[in-house]
């Protein structure tokens, strides 16, 4: 196993601390752009440090709690892990129409999509919200109250774990429109859409994003079922510090499960699954469309078992993000399919934030898309002392090719730069 020369210190969400506190200090954030009020959410003012010596079941708390990304073996102790799949759009359809109860006629008309309506695969991207709209409202321009309804809709979706991350990824915006001076001055503006009306019983989906997030999230309680793709997470800086002196790095669990992978693979192996030093932009960028490129680098057939729930560990930092049986449910479909799925990989094979320009790797197959890009860019926002390109510049996407917004709609192309086909613009 390769040394790791980097120590993460990760937002953690202890049980005592609920999410509707969390929501109302992100509610701040929002409106504001104060990374002090997203850390102290995302971390529940509390940090949790783990390391290979840390045991089985702190283990198990501190990864999924504490990086807000559960894997197969520590989604279920997540502080999700009665939940059920039913319970999580009960709950979520419930938050949506009490945020629906505090809007005019005219913000409601402006937040509502048809549930078949393309615009939802035009309206989310990588980009900042100035350039590709964002459909829905703006939760900078709402009310205290609407702005706290509003995240309690996210709150409602996600697990500890999951509202941990997505806040994380907000604190980082928020840390460079407050610290880069070349930042874009959207950095902290999020959208809220809905398309079809909320519903125990019937499909309808809820968007929300900004810049490095863009969730996209369709719940069916007619038969059950959540699914997040196509979803993409960012972090700029990956690494940053808030107000307070404490380290936050919202996305470590994606690095961590990663190298856990790559490093337990046999010299052959890596052979076949590393496709050079290089570090490419995605191929399949957030709000492009794409053919979902597959066949190259190593075949999941050819993993040990041990090895393949590895494999399933990376991809539950995008399926993973709700309850335990939603969690469970989607990656038993992945593994169905898991020995014709390919994964490949380039740039650096060791996890060191001080060395190289970070890591590039796709997972391809029937069942799952998930696409990892190190910006080898800062796209103008530069804070000194931080990375804010390569290692410290994260994006990701994540989608079903069998069942992006759980067949709803085709994806087209999103408005502004970056849509289309294949990679979009470092950005």
């Amino acid at each position: 196993m390769n040394s790791r020369h980097i120590v993460t210190h990760r937002p953690h969400v202890p049980h005592g601390i609920r999410k509707a506190t969390a929501s109302l200090l992100i509610a701040a954030l929002v409106a504001t752009g104060c990374s002090q009020a997203s850390s102290d959410a995302a971390s529940g003012a509390t940090v949790a440090t783990t390391s290979a010596s840390t045991s089985a079941s702190s283990t198990a708390t501190s990864t999924s709690a504490a990086s807000g990304l559960p894997s197969t073996t520590t989604a279920a102790t997540s502080g999700d892990d009665t939940t059920t799949t039913v319970d999580t759009v009960v709950a979520t359809t419930a938050a949506a129409e009490a945020f629906l109860a505090t809007l005019s006629d005219e913000q409601r008309e402006a937040v509502l999509y048809d549930f078949d309506d393309e615009t939802k695969t035009t309206s989310w991207s990588n980009f900042p919200v100035t350039f590709v709209d964002r459909a829905g409202l703006n939760v900078n321009d709402l009310t205290s109250e609407q702005q706290a309804a509003a995240l309690e809709v996210l709150a409602a979706l996600l697990s500890d774990a999951g509202y941990a991350t997505a806040t994380g990824i907000m604190a980082g915006d928020a840390f460079l429109l407050e610290n880069s001076p070349g930042a874009e001055s959207s950095f902290g503006q999020y959208y809220i859409a809905f398309f079809g009306e909320p519903s125990e019983s019937a499909s309808w989906a809820l968007q929300f994003g900004g810049h490095h997030l863009g969730i996209n999230a369709t719940m069916d309680g007619s038969d059950g079922s959540i699914t997040f793709a196509p979803t993409h997470l960012g972090s700029q800086p990956a690494v940053f510090t808030d107000s307070s002196g404490t380290e936050v790095q919202p996305l470590a669990g994606m690095y961590e499960a990663a190298f856990a992978f790559y490093d337990s693979l046999t010299e052959a192996q890596r052979s076949a699954l590393y496709q050079g030093e290089e570090v490419s932009d995605l191929s399949c960028a957030p709000g492009g469309t794409c053919s979902f490129p597959t066949g190259v680098g190593l075949a999941g057939a050819d993993l040990t078992d041990a090895q393949k729930q590895l494999l399933l560990d990376v991809i539950a930092n995008w399926v993973g993000m709700s309850d335990a049986e939603t969690t469970a449910s989607a990656l038993a479909e992945i593994e169905a399919t898991l020995d014709e799925t390919y994964i490949n990989w380039s740039g650096a094979t060791v996890y060191d934030m001080t060395e190289g320009s970070g890591i590039h790797f796709q997972i391809s197959g029937p069942n799952v898309y998930v696409e990892f890009s190190n910006q080898q860019s800062s796209a103008g926002s530069d804070v000194d002392g931080y990375l804010t390109s390569g290692w410290g510049h994260i994006h990701t996407i994540y989608r079903d090719p069998t069942s992006d917004y759980a067949g709803s709609a085709t994806q087209q192309a999103s408005s502004g730069p970056g849509g289309g086909s294949g990679g979009a613009p470092r950005r």
